[in-house]
Parts: structure tokens; sequence; C-alpha cells
């Protein structure tokens, strides 16, 4: 428009069919567009395609842009007359706008589509994540995605900056928003991160993953140096969330290796490793008062065992006041503290064990005798078999500060600052530390994750976790003997 006004001399305006302006090269006098009102209705609602008018000394040619109803109209207006090439240059000027005007719907649309689906692969994974394919279906009744047709899944969480997510995520993306057997979708939880699940056949290799998802990621990391990508192992759909922790652990080592990229390779997990019938009946007993609960509080409660609170109410579409209330919900019936770790712990190892729920047997757990205590589930030889493997990697070499310091973390409710002051040193040097540990035992210790659970589970059975008795009571097991005499926890059991 300024182009226009520079090559004729004449004011040029956008205006709608009340003569709202929207652009303009100039002033464009009051009066002179309340008399051009009526003109400009008839022109806006496509009664006539182009006008010229003499409002006053003024002499004014108005062409609507484009087709539909209340569409915008360009006015040139002058002090003389416009000439055959200042009236062609403004009917090209009409037809440029048009064409910007429908590129920018055109984006907007776009836009809204790209958001709209995301949003929708986002209603998907949460499903997932609470363990509800079935609903995850149902909320894609008209086109279900080939990866809910599957039987398990493998979870990648791409690392990178937040500005690239949305070109990422439009790639090889179909019509209805999906990725041939896979789902990609922006984290509702962090923003650098990019959330890829694959579908994976039972005839495939543990190692294979998507045909087209999985080395596409890959090769994005491998091309960009500030990408770095977690893999999981492949699970059941009902165990997403597994997977997923599994990714983000990944990720916490893929970060500090050359190629950035790292697969989970954990052992197995302490919850699948106890006695199943006391572990079973444990686990029951510490969970039945949730069977009062809303089905939301305990979707709530799973989910803020893995994912900062405010990871929660965004992946869920509430807000943080809501989970809030859900998880003091869940505190005043479990009689738990889920701020302390060690409340966190349990509750997690307990829903790992009922994780998928045992076949219905027609006995309640107080049918079947009374449940253990903790202590003596955790005494059991596999599980401290497996303590001491899980712990190996910061006890080789003979040099024990991360481990000491790992230890002092967890004593100190996973306070840097309380760990720095008991050990003398920085809280720095004691972050720093952690990231070691992080490296050594594949596990993402820094952010909220069942990676610290299993920490603290397996500093408890080797004796050197804390004492979870009331706020301001806590001391170490000082040995495997006293930790089996001391049969109480975090829970009232």
């Amino acid at each position: 428009m300024d182009w226009l006004h520079q090559r004729i001399g004449a004011v040029v305006v956008l205006a709608d069919g009340e003569g709202e302006i929207a652009l303009s090269s100039g002033e464009f006098p009051e009066d002179a567009m309340a008399a051009l009102r009526p003109l400009l209705r008839d022109l806006s609602n496509e009664r006539l395609g182009a006008a010229a008018a003499q409002v006053g000394s003024l002499h004014v040619r108005c062409e609507a842009l484009g087709r539909g109803a209340s569409r915008p109209v360009l006015v040139v207006a002058g002090s003389s007359p416009l000439t055959g090439e200042a009236v062609m240059l403004a009917s090209h000027t009409a037809t440029v706008l048009d064409a910007l005007r429908r590129i920018g719907s055109s984006n907007a649309l776009v836009t809204r589509h790209a958001r709209v689906t995301n949003r929708m692969r986002v209603a998907i994974f949460t499903a997932l994540m609470v363990g509800d394919p079935a609903l995850a279906r149902r909320m894609t009744a008209d086109a279900v995605p080939p990866l809910l047709e599957a039987d398990r899944l493998r979870v990648l969480v791409l690392r990178c900056p937040s500005g690239d997510r949305a070109r990422l995520a439009e790639t090889r993306q179909d019509r209805f928003g999906y990725h041939g057997r896979g789902l990609l979708l922006h984290c509702p939880v962090y923003d650098d991160h990019l959330i890829c699940l694959t579908a994976e056949d039972e005839d495939e290799k543990d190692e294979g993953g998507d045909g087209a998802l999985e080395p596409l990621l890959r090769s994005w990391v491998r091309d960009n140096p500030a990408y770095a990508l977690g893999i999981s192992a492949v699970h059941p759909l009902h165990a997403t969330e597994a997977a997923y922790d599994q990714a983000r652990h990944a990720l916490a080592v893929a970060r500090h290796v050359p190629d950035r990229i790292a697969v989970y390779r954990g052992q197995a997990t302490l919850a699948r490793l106890l006695p199943r019938d006391d572990a079973l009946a444990w686990a029951q007993h510490v969970l039945q008062p949730m069977g009062l609960a809303p089905r939301l509080t305990v979707e709530v409660l799973r989910l803020s065992l893995a994912l900062p609170r405010s990871g929660v109410a965004r992946l869920l579409g509430i807000s943080r006041n809501t989970v809030n209330a859900h998880l003091r919900r869940a505190e005043n019936l479990l009689g738990v503290d889920l701020q302390g770790t060690c409340g966190r712990a349990q509750i997690t190892l307990a829903l790992a064990i009922t994780d998928p729920p045992p076949p219905h047997t027609g006995t309640t757990p107080g049918e079947r005798g009374p449940a253990p205590s903790l202590a003596r589930l955790l005494s059991n030889e596999v599980a401290v078999t497996w303590a001491h493997n899980f712990l190996k990697p910061l006890r080789d070499g003979g040099n024990l500060t991360v481990y000491e310091t790992v230890r002092h973390w967890v004593q100190a409710d996973t306070d840097a600052q309380r760990t720095a002051r008991d050990m003398g040193i920085s809280r720095n040097t004691v972050r720093a530390r952690l990231r070691v540990a992080e490296r050594r035992l594949s596990l993402d210790l820094l952010v909220p994750s069942p990676g610290i659970h299993d920490l603290v589970h397996a500093l408890r059975i080797i004796g050197n976790a804390p004492d979870q008795s009331p706020p301001g009571g806590g001391r170490a097991y000082p040995d495997q003997e006293s930790r089996e005499i001391h049969e109480e926890g975090c829970l009232p059991l």
C-alpha cells in the first residue's frame, strides 16, 4: 500500500464494510469515509466488485478483495481523477493484498489444525499414561491410529529447542495428525521435549522399533548437536508410563555420551522381583484406602509420582490447585506425606506391584492373612541382591565420594542444600556429583522421577536409607539387623 501511494500520490486505505480502517498509507478524512459507508457495504457484501465516486473534492476508487461476505475493500483517494495506469496499479494491488490475505488465512488454518491434532495426540498419550488404552481408542473412534492397534510400544524422548518441535512434529504427519504406526507430540510437561510413541509387533526384534520414526529421530540427533534422544525398552500399551520413565532416564544418560543417544538398559524392576503373594498382600493393604477415591484422584496420584505437579496439571488439563486438592485427598486416605521422598517411593512401589492388577480370586487381602511390613518384604534375598546390583556402579572402583553424596542426599530428602550443609561442601558440588550418579545409574535424579524411588529402596535394603519416622526424627539404619528390627516405614503398616 505504501508502494502504491508512492507511485500514484493518492491516499490508500484498506477498510471493512462499516468504514473501519485496517491499514492506511496516510490520513483519510473521517467525513469522507462516513459518506462512503453505503458504497463500502455494497462492495463488502458482494453486491459490487469495484466502483468510483467523488466525495467533496476527493476522487475515490474502491475495489473489493476476493470473494465472500464481509470482504475488505481497497480505497484509493486523490485530489484528481485516477489515470488509467493508476487504476491498473490499484487493481493489481488489490489482487496482491487478496492473495496475501488468503495466504494468511491458510496459514492460520494450518496453525489451528496443527494445534488441534497435537491436542488429540496429547490426549491419546494421557490416556495411555494412566493405563487406559480403551479410553484412547474411544477418543479416536472415527480414526483409530495404528499405534492403538498394536500390543506393544516403545517410547522415545527427543530433547530439542522448543522452537523446533512444531516443525519436527509435522514430519511424516498424515491428514489425521498421526505418523504412520507412531505418534509425535509436544511434551505437555517439558517445553524442550518431543515425545515419540512407536508401535512394536511381537515378531519384531527388541532393538527394532518402528520402521520410520526411530531411524528418523536418530538422524535428527546425528545432524543437530543440540539434540539428544532417550529410548525405552518395549512395553505393553497399558504400561506406557513405565516406558516413558525409561525414555526419560535414557535421555539423562544420552546428554553425556558422544552420540547423544541412549537406549534404556536398566535391570529388572524391584516390583517384579519381590515374592509375588507377599508383595501383593503388602501393596493391596497400602492402596486399599484408594478404593474410596475418585478415578481422577488415582490418576493424579500415579502421574504425580513421576512428574512435577505443574506437569500433571498440564497433562490432564486441570489447574495446579486441583492437582494439589486431589493429592491432599490421597494423603489423607493413605496416611502418607507425598512431599517426602520415602513416602512417594513406597506408593510408587505399591502401584508398580499391582500394575497390572492381579486376577480376582474371590478373596480380600484380609482373608489371606496379615500383610507383611515393607521392611520384611525388602529383606528378601532377591531384593538384597537387586539392591547391591543397583548400587554397584556407585561403589565400584574404591572411590565412594559419589556414593556417599547420594546417600546423604537421600537422607536429606533429596534436598541439595541440606546435603551440602551436612557434608560441608557446596550445593554445586552436590549437584555435580548427582550428575555423575545419573550417568552411572542410567537414571534421571535431578527431576521428579521413579528412578529416585528405586534409589531410596536400594539404599534402604542395604541399610543406608533414612528411618522415615515423623519429621525431625530421620536417622540411617546402621546395619541390616537394626533395619529388620525397626519394621516401620512411611506408612502405618
